[in-house]
């Protein structure tokens, strides 16, 4: 025979199914431990009524496990409080695990509630209709389901693109109105660039996405089913709740196929689950919500890419605005890749983030951190004109006029701050006083430097009345000097 079994076997099974009084619809959706129930019919033993009320009371001992710090036992001591001539511990469980085996998806895991997000596409497509050349397209179908209370978002895409995913993501996590700890996907390339078993790469786009949101990536493992179970059940079951419903329907845009995905999908998380009391959507209301973390305020960016190496200087410029950013100064000459929004610039290194900055649209501008910069060159850019004031300030007002004279003369601040701190740095040698008469006596004169400074002090003139003028010029042999012009 074609199926393999005896003819009396198959006849049984017709029969069974009969006598069941479900469409074949109702038989296709139900998972292998219930298809063995329906067809299998095991002499029932006496239950006692301690057993049946044990029994009424699993569904929601099986829901309050999957609450953060619920355990078995603890919800064994408060059914022993209720009842005392209960059964007891080790019955306990074992009788809750000959009950869950009975109703409970092959591959179960337990799931806390907030804890996890199950993301997949499923294997097979759905379509739209082009309004202008008449052709079908095909479309991909994203599914989300949330560990705990299994209730699930289900979206028509046109690709697995990171374009299309991301935003996809977000719409399960505003469907669900919070988000949970963890994002599981498969491993897609819009999620993970490069997998492994124990510290996989992921997307930086998607990761930057997960940080937007407060939540973490831990995708499945490869050739691993058990990982991603609950969202390949679930795609099994929107197959005959969404795909079969839609099957004679035509669209003819993304947004008409969603809206009646919407609609098919809202039925599906309101009914009954199979082998329980209670719908995905009560189970989420009850017990999931509460446990999701909030909605950022606003909804993730999209970033651009570019890529640039690292100047001598250890700034990238961002050629949209030609504007630079600095980086730590240990990549000075290595190619670094930009990822930049309307409101920040990030630059990663071989898959890490090793600067951000906020974005700004002014060219030939520098954007500079200075824990990027050398020990040497930091000391230097901490400078600034209200630090240099008040240090001339405390050895006398005419040292802070002379520093002030100087840095409002100079073109370039970090110029004018190297002459004002050589400056500065004369009084431990000299001596407070020494220093304030010889700016006093370079204001006199209007000559604002370091060389004039520094040469009063050698020559001692600060004591006398001597002309500024009698202060020789320092040889070099690029000065030429005045006898060269006769």
């Amino acid at each position: 025979m074609q199926t393999g079994i005896a003819r009396s076997v198959l006849k049984k099974f017709i029969q069974e199914f009969k006598e069941s009084r479900l469409t074949f619809a109702e038989v296709n959706e139900l998972n292998d431990s219930d298809l063995a129930e329906l067809f299998t019919k095991p002499e029932e033993e006496p239950v006692s009524e301690r057993l049946k009320t044990l029994f009424n009371m699993f569904p929601h001992i099986e829901r309050e496990l999957k609450r953060k710090g619920v355990t078995k036992h603890l919800l064994w001591e408060e059914y022993i409080k209720k009842h005392p001539d209960g059964i007891q511990w080790s019955q306990f469980k074992k009788q809750f695990s000959k009950w869950k085996t009975r109703v409970v998806p092959i591959m179960h895991r337990e799931h806390k509630a907030g804890d996890k997000m199950y993301i997949d596409y499923a294997g097979n497509k759905l379509s739209i209709i082009d309004k202008e050349s008449n052709e079908e397209k095909p479309v991909e179908v994203f599914v989300a389901i949330l560990g705990a209370s299994q209730l699930t978002f289900v979206e028509a895409v046109m690709t697995q693109t990171k374009q299309d995913f991301i935003p996809a993501c977000e719409d399960a996590l505003h469907y669900f109105g919070g988000v949970p700890a963890a994002i599981v996907p498969d491993n897609l390339r819009s999620a993970v660039s490069k997998s492994n078993r124990y510290e996989p790469t992921i997307n930086e786009t998607f990761a930057d996405f997960a940080e937007h949101y407060n939540t973490t990536i831990l995708p499945a493992r490869a050739y691993k089913p058990k990982d991603k179970a609950l969202v390949e059940i679930a795609i099994n079951i929107i197959y005959s709740r969404i795909y079969a419903r839609l099957r004679n329907e035509k669209f003819y845009s993304l947004e008409e196929l969603n809206k009646a995905i919407g609609f098919a999908l809202e039925e599906h998380n309101s009914q009954i689950i199979t082998g329980r009391n209670y719908s995905r959507r009560q189970q989420f209301e009850e017990m999931e919500r509460a446990a999701l973390l909030p909605l950022p305020a606003l909804r993730y960016e999209f970033k651009k890419r570019f890529y640039a190496t690292v100047l001598r200087h250890g700034h990238v410029s961002l050629s949209a605005d030609k504007h630079y950013y600095s980086v730590p100064y240990q990549y000075i000459g290595k190619k670094v890749k930009l990822m930049y929004s309307r409101y920040n610039v990030e630059i990663f290194y071989n898959y890490e983030r090793i600067a951000v900055h906020k974005r700004w649209q002014t060219p030939y501008k520098y954007t500079t951190d200075k824990e990027h910069l050398p020990a040497a060159h930091r000391f230097v850019y901490e400078l600034t004109t209200d630090r240099l004031l008040t240090q001339a300030d405390e050895i006398h007002k005419d040292v802070r006029l002379y520093i002030s004279k100087i840095i409002n003369k100079k073109q370039h601040q970090e110029q004018a701050y190297k002459i004002c701190l050589g400056i500065l740095n004369f009084a431990p040698r000299y001596g407070n006083d020494r220093l304030t008469r010889a700016c006093q006596r370079a204001l006199d004169y209007g000559i604002y430097n370091y060389r004039t400074i520094k040469k009063i002090l050698e020559s001692g003139l600060e004591k006398h009345d001597d002309p500024i003028e009698d202060i020789k010029m320092p040889e070099h042999e690029n000065i030429r000097g005045k006898d060269y012009y006769q």
